[in-house]
């Protein structure tokens, strides 16, 4: 079979946002075929053009491209286990931060210790969880509750684990209910260690194209085009091993720490007491090793690492385990007149770790701050970034108190900074990750502990820093109240502002007050993603203080916010009371619509489906901090698009439009950056309602910069740009045009199409932000002009 002569096949490859959508939708046709892929994520045609580039015969012209349409919904929101994704939250966040650092091209160093912070606050966060549950199964449970007759005899399933009850049973000795409630922790660390292998298996062991790396001596070049960085699963494998083997030494310490302590008091065993040292020695010795696995290596993007380092995948966790196998046995022993009192010494676990992640954090910050002052690369001549004209809606209140300079704060290179909380987003968001991780934690811990004491009198509870955290909540809300009614008062004036533009615009006299005010409130509603630097700002900061004002509060006093409030005055008293109690409910009804939520995922897709949405955004990046977070859909998609572009263009010569919606639109870009340097030149990109520079370019500057989009704006044949000022997502790209093309944005689309009724719309023409692109006749002819910038013979007229 002939293939299609090179100058009349064109091909139009569809990539979906956020959200997915079906073939049938994409193609806007019933009858659709799987031309290459699975039930993951699949190429589409309509059932007409199965061989329209192939077959002889082909009539369609150069100016009727074949459509296909690239599905990966199904990466992000497939089967009913997508909601255990759920508890993954903070460890996705946490990776963020990795991939938020600003750009510096010459601190290779710096930028090493960057990700090395992070990573480290990543390994802290899986031990946080893991001691979380500690908390729960071990202290609450088979130590506090199943050692008190009133709580045991409340909750019958636990008297074969108290002594009052079981009549001083076998298992009612304290070190062997705490061996037998390990075993909840260490499911959990499993559960933690086959989701990440799992899903391992099915993203990052796949392929890309492997090809021979660009040379870097450009300003322009980004890491999204080395060779290796959609395949992590090097990494991955090494921090999972790490992050399996710190969880287990976790549970093992929780268990051990009892044991030991009893051993050393007067009367101890001698024998017992020289095994618990031997014993935590081995623990430290083994924590140094997980710690040292986790800073020994980084990313390898220059080339495909294909090697796995499978005896350290292995043994680490292997090692870590029979230590915890161990502590079991030596905690189970019998030891006479051991009773359990008290609580476990749970608030120097979670004060240690709430101390670490602060010094992290700020080390981060410090670090970050460097990187941001560093002498930044230029962008290509002729990009002149930033000439695109702002949107007319957030030229003004877009960036409320300078959290993002639009253009007064010049780079030592001339660089325009758009950079995010000014190079602060990665460890603003670390922090908050830290602050989630914390309140998650603290809410099974209050929860549980309310259930099993229902009168509140008999359990010691949790341990007193979880409650002050919790006390410190209610202010926090508070504070964000305060915040969400500043934003609001500006939305409503800029609702108002805006009222006269788009009257100005549609040019109607006396227009319809109602319609002009629910296009004005669209385009200030849609500005609202303009100030999430300052909503980030505010609550990293405030969750800053109040965190090491609970640590000062526990450390300092030893009790919860109430008792430490009972000699102070009234006002105070009452205050701490109602923080505590709000505090304390509010973490409880967190934890119910969270577990309410995750069930109802776990049983409609359409729930699930809206998870997916999250984890659209924040999966895009690999997993390069925390193995346990959310797979990358991207180490899927992006060699997808890759493969199928440079197979199509090499099989048929023909001319080809990567067409991409919101995240799609990224996607449609990290691919282009992969494609050999002539492959890319053969491909023209077109992108609707496309977060690429108004989110990926301000808080991820180091791989969607100005440099690297000028870059790309270079390397292929031509891009062009549309959006609305009433989309939330979508913005321009802000690259303006020279010999490597046109100018990439086209004016903002009307949106409505019609202000009222007329000839082509007779009836109402809706709203659409950040939908239905194509819908809009400027989709159509832009794909024309790419179309046929793609064939040289043919003069076209320049934008």
């Amino acid at each position: 079979m002939e293939p299609a002569s090179a100058d009349r096949t064109a091909l139009e490859l569809l990539v979906h946002g956020v959200g997915g959508a079906t073939p049938e939708k994409m193609l806007n046709d019933p009858r659709t075929v799987r031309i290459t892929g699975d039930d993951t994520a699949a190429v589409y045609r309509r059932a007409d053009d199965v061989t329209a580039d192939t077959g002889p015969g082909d009539d369609r012209g150069r100016d009727a491209p074949v459509p296909e349409a690239y599905v990966w919904s199904n990466l992000t929101s497939g089967n009913g286990t997508r909601a255990l994704w759920l508890l993954l939250l903070p460890f996705m966040v946490v990776n963020l931060a990795h991939w938020m650092r600003p750009a510096a091209r010459e601190r290779i160093r710096t930028v090493r210790l960057y990700g090395l912070l992070v990573r480290l606050a990543a390994l802290s966060l899986t031990v946080l969880l893991v001691a979380a549950a500690c908390e729960v199964a071990l202290d609450l449970t088979a130590w506090q509750c199943a050692g008190t007759p009133a709580c045991a005899e409340r909750h019958s399933w636990l008297g074969f684990l108290s002594p009052a009850v079981s009549n001083d049973g076998w298992w009612s000795l304290p070190g062997r209910r705490l061996a037998l409630a390990a075993l909840v922790p260490t499911a959990l660390t499993g559960l933690l260690w086959y989701l990440s292998h799992r899903t391992w298996r099915a993203y990052e062991s796949q392929e890309p194209l492997d090809r021979t790396p660009e040379p870097e001596n450009d300003p322009g070049h980004t890491a999204l085009g080395r060779p290796g960085f959609w395949y992590g699963r090097r990494l991955v494998a090494r921090l999972r091993a790490a992050h399996t083997a710190a969880g287990l030494l976790t549970v093992a310490a929780a268990v051990g720490t009892a044991a030991v302590r009893q051993d050393r008091r007067p009367g101890g065993s001698a024998l017992l007491a020289g095994l618990g040292r031997l014993l935590e020695v081995s623990l430290v010795a083994a924590a140094l090793a997980t710690v040292w696995v986790v800073c020994r290596r980084g990313r390898s993007e220059h080339r495909l690492d294909r090697s796995l380092d499978a005896h350290l995948v292995r043994r680490l966790p292997l090692a870590a385990f029979v230590l915890l196998a161990l502590t079991l046995v030596y905690a189970g022993w019998d030891r006479p007149g051991w009773t359990s009192e008290g609580r476990l010494p749970g608030d120097a676990t979670f004060g240690g770790l709430a101390l670490a992640q602060g010094a992290l954090v700020i080390a981060l910050a410090v670090v970050a701050r460097t990187l941001h002052h560093c002498p930044q690369e230029p962008a290509p001549p002729g990009s002149a970034v930033g000439s695109t004209a702002p949107r007319e809606t957030d030229a003004a209140p877009a960036d409320p108190v300078g959290l993002v300079s639009k253009g007064v704060g010049q780079g030592a290179a001339g660089r325009l900074d758009r950079c995010a909380l000014r190079g602060l987003g990665g460890p603003a968001v670390a922090l908050l990750a830290c602050a989630l991780g914390g309140v998650m934690s603290g809410g099974v811990s209050q929860r549980v502990s309310d259930w099993l004491d229902g009168t509140g009198t008999s359990l010691d509870g949790p341990p007193v820093l979880l409650t002050w955290q919790a006390s410190a909540i209610p202010v926090l809300i508070s504070v964000l109240l305060v915040l969400c009614a500043v934003l609001g008062r500006r939305t409503l004036l800029l609702t108002r502002a805006e009222q006269d533009k788009v009257v100005r615009e549609y040019g109607v006299k006396t227009g319809d007050p109602a319609r002009t005010r629910r296009i004005a409130r669209a385009r200030a509603m849609a500005t609202l993603t303009d100030r999430a630097p300052l909503l980030v700002a505010v609550t990293s900061t405030a969750t800053l203080v109040l965190g090491a004002g609970a640590i000062v509060g526990a450390f300092s006093t030893g009790k919860t916010p109430v008792q430490a409030g009972q000699t102070a005055q009234p006002f105070v008293h009452g205050a701490a009371q109602t923080a505590q109690a709000l505090g304390s409910w509010l973490i409880g009804l967190g934890f119910v619509l969270f577990v309410t939520w995750g069930r109802r995922a776990y049983k409609d897709p359409s729930a699930r489906r809206t998870i997916g949405i999250l984890w659209d955004v924040g999966t895009f990046w690999p997993r390069a901090a925390h193995p346990f977070a959310p797979p990358c859909y991207a180490e899927r998609a992006v060699p997808d698009l890759t493969w199928r572009m440079a197979t199509w263009t090499r099989a048929t010569g023909g001319r080809l439009v990567i067409s991409g919606h919101s995240q799609g639109s990224v996607l449609a870009a990290a691919a282009a950056w992969q494609l050999q340097p002539s492959d890319r030149k053969r491909v023209a990109l077109l992108t609707y309602g496309s977060p690429i520079e108004r989110l990926y370019g301000r808080w991820f500057p180091a791989h969607f910069g100005p440099a690297a989009l000028a870059a790309l704006h270079e390397d292929i044949d031509c891009w062009r740009n549309l959006y609305r000022l009433t989309d939330p997502i979508g913005g321009p790209v802000r690259l303006s045009g020279d010999d490597c093309g046109p100018q990439v944005d086209r004016e903002p689309l009307a949106d409505p199409l019609a202000y009222g009724r007329t000839a082509e719309h007779p009836l109402p023409a809706p709203i659409l932000g950040h939908s239905d692109y194509q819908a809009d006749p400027a989709f159509a002819q832009e794909r024309e002009l790419l179309l046929g910038r793609l064939r040289p013979e043919v003069p076209v007229q320049r934008v």
